[in-house]
């Protein structure tokens, strides 16, 4: 029985690693650098040429996400942007430069979509979907119209784990939404929100 090359079992480790905490990515060394890019590069053309996907440059797509963008439903990622394992994109979504969307993060644009501005921290297990059913008690949830006004979500915002964002939700710039929050109502610009539904705990000024 042959023995596995020692360096590619660290290399295969490393890569994992990566897969769940991509901002390491920036910080590698030169002699981890070329293979990572070369990985990268690899799997970013085959993604867009499966999809309906624009990348930017010096990003970090793991090749353990799941990336829907058929067309009609685009999703455009900006420059120094990161998207962890197992998260779960649907278009269409538009993200912004230098935005960190952490594993296991589910964001479907629905029909009008998902806006993400520049600089916006999103935790793991974030949950962002840009639609929702009618709820008339006549007929089956599953039979009601669909409805969609959109999520846009502005700069330098952070999403703490667990955040939950409804249909029709604009989020102001460098608001921050606690962990395990449920956001119903529009958030004010620099605003802290917590809870479920969240509510104003104060500003950061």
């Amino acid at each position: 029985m042959n023995e596995i090359d020692p360096l590619l079992k660290y290399r295969e480790q490393h890569k994992h690693r990566l897969n769940y905490m991509p901002w390491l990515y920036w910080s590698l060394k030169p002699k981890n650098r070329g293979w990572a890019e070369a990985w990268q590069q690899e799997y970013q053309d085959y993604l867009k040429s499966m999809e309906t996907v624009e990348i930017g440059e010096n990003c970090f797509i793991s090749p353990l996400a799941h990336i829907f963008a058929e067309p009609g439903r685009k999703i455009v990622i900006g420059d120094n942007s990161f998207i962890a394992a197992d998260c779960t994109l649907h278009g269409p979504i538009e993200i912004g430069n230098e935005v960190a969307i952490n594993h296991h993060c589910i964001l479907d644009g629905g029909r009008v979509g998902i806006k993400i501005h520049n600089q916006v921290r999103m935790a793991a297990y974030c949950h962002l979907y840009a639609f929702d059913h009618g709820m008339d008690v006549n007929q089956p949830i599953y039979q009601q119209a669909v409805r969609s006004q959109g999520i846009e979500i502005e700069r330098d915002v952070w999403l703490g784990a667990h955040v939950g964002i409804k249909d029709g939700i604009h989020i102001a710039e460098q608001a921050v939404v606690g962990m395990n929050s449920m956001v119903t109502k529009n958030v004010e610009a620099r605003a802290i929100i917590a809870g479920n539904p969240a509510k104003l705990i104060r500003y950061r000024e």
